[in-house]
């Protein structure tokens, strides 16, 4: 793991709340809701079978506690592997038809902020009653899916269920243990079936950008711009919520109904771009290998491994939500996951999944899906991808305001930075216009004019460095 963090002032992030006009606090109504569900005791369904027998852990980062999904894993017969995923049941806290129901749907998704997030549900729930907080009993949606020793699923069923936590893991905690080889018994085989299953995406043509991410992080009374590489842990975790959003989609399509995340697979021209960045590049791309399987090889750590990264973001293109009732839809695929997909796993977070993973029980019972969840499927696809905008606007924001403030008195100077774009478009005279840029130290992106090698070291100086506007702007030195 490649991290880089520099300090920042404090920062004031009221401006980019107002802009997106996100709300303060909940109405007095919902948050009444919230808090008598959470006060109440569990409410009682003959369905809900008890599994607290499961030593189920959490795997998230280390401050978060809107904690949706609890996993377990075992291993099965003929060398197989069960999957159990446990999924926080937030339809047992919200009223149908009330003022937190109605609220949820103005909110659509929990928006993240460095000076705190605009939660979807009021923290007595999504911190509270609704978590899966290690040892509490906690209302679930319990996944099994049941893998064959090639990772291939051969079974799957869900139910409502009572869990209970054993310990609230982080991904560098879950990173350091698998690499002593001391990873707890919960989760011993997460390596092996997280590997199986990056494996099996591989070979049907999944692509995952393993960009690091870059961060505004609350640091002793001020903020802290951290640019982080994805641990193995992450990504093997990832892939049980893959695992469960595929088994969703297909019990949806069989049945007929309900909503699909989707993706369009990448076009080839994309394709045969990024192919022509690969040899310019220097980037081995073998014979009959697909992108995803060459992202997967690549040392992001390099320069020109960045670069080629970030050129594959192309590929990943009018991503969206398609809702069905009846015919399923003719493109149902994920590009990215290369099968279809759903999101039912983060519904602390995410206001579809709560929706979606009431069809997903209906079906697998072989009852009628109820009304309420029927009615919500046709509009949520607006809602979700209206909400998805807010919260990449915020994050973005959040990042640009760091950068300028962090730069701002530094103008003329000069770093070292990585060319990981360059523009297409030229000018009449065949020299770039510019591109984007990484600078080695802060851990800042941003926009550079002029002559720009990509995938190489170059040296650049400040220009424009305004807060106010949220704008950082380089050229090449």
């Amino acid at each position: 793991m490649v991290t880089r963090l520099v300090a920042a002032p404090k920062i004031d992030f009221s401006d980019l709340r107002r802009e997106l006009e996100l709300p303060i606090g909940f109405p007095p109504a919902a948050r009444h809701e919230a808090e008598v569900a959470a006060a109440g005791p569990l409410p009682a369904d003959p369905r809900r079978v008890d599994r607290t027998d499961l030593p189920f852990v959490t795997i998230d980062p280390a401050t978060s506690r809107d904690l949706d999904q609890a996993v377990c894993l075992e291993s099965a017969g003929n060398g197989g592997f069960r999957v159990h995923y446990a999924i926080a049941d937030v339809s047992a806290f919200v009223p149908v038809g009330g003022s937190l129901e109605r609220e949820t749907w103005q909110r659509g998704q929990t928006i993240y902020l460095p000076d705190g997030k605009v939660p979807l549900h009021p923290q007595v729930l999504s911190e509270g009653a609704a978590s899966l907080l290690p040892d509490a009993d906690r209302l679930a949606v319990l996944w099994t899916i049941d893998l064959d020793s090639d990772g291939a699923t051969r079974a799957v069923s869900l139910t409502r269920a009572t869990v209970r936590s054993r310990a609230k893991l982080n991904y560098a905690g879950v990173q350091a243990a698998a690499d002593a080889g001391e990873l707890p018994e919960p989760i011993a085989l997460l390596p092996t079936v997280g590997n199986l299953l990056i494996e099996r995406g591989l070979d049907r043509g999944a692509i995952n950008l393993p960009i690091p991410e870059q961060e505004v992080e609350p640091d002793d009374g001020g903020f802290r711009l951290v640019l982080r590489a994805p641990v193995q842990a992450e990504e093997w975790n990832a892939q049980i919520s893959l695992l469960t959003g595929m088994s969703a989609a297909d019990v949806m399509l069989a049945g007929g109904i309900g909503m699909l995340r989707t993706m369009p697979t990448p076009r080839p021209e994309a394709i045969a771009s990024l192919r022509v960045a690969a040899a310019a590049l220097g980037v081995a791309w073998p014979e009959g290998a697909g992108p995803g399987r060459v992202l997967h090889t690549l040392d992001v750590s390099t320069p020109r491994g960045a670069a080629f990264v970030d050129r594959a973001a192309e590929l990943m293109r009018g991503a969206g939500y398609t809702a069905f009732d009846g015919t399923p839809p003719a493109e149902p695929g994920h590009g990215a996951v290369a099968a279809p997909y759903a999101h039912v796993t983060a519904p602390l977070r995410r206001l579809a999944d709560r929706y979606v993973t009431e069809v997903c029980l209906a079906l697998h019972a072989g009852v009628t899906v109820p009304a309420w969840a029927r009615a919500a499927l046709s509009r949520l696809p607006e809602v979700m991808s209206r909400t998805d905008r807010v919260a990449g606007t915020a994050e973005r924001g959040a990042v640009d305001l760091a950068e300028a403030v962090l730069l701002a008195g530094r103008v003329g100077e000069e770093f070292d930075a990585v060319v990981i774009d360059v523009d297409e478009e030229r000018r009449d005279n065949g020299r770039p216009r510019g591109g984007d840029i990484v600078l080695d130290d802060p851990p800042v992106k941003a926009r550079c004019t002029g002559d720009l090698p990509l995938g190489e070291r170059v040296r650049v100086r400040l220009v424009v460095a305004d807060p106010h506007r949220r704008q950082v702007t380089f050229e090449a030195a």
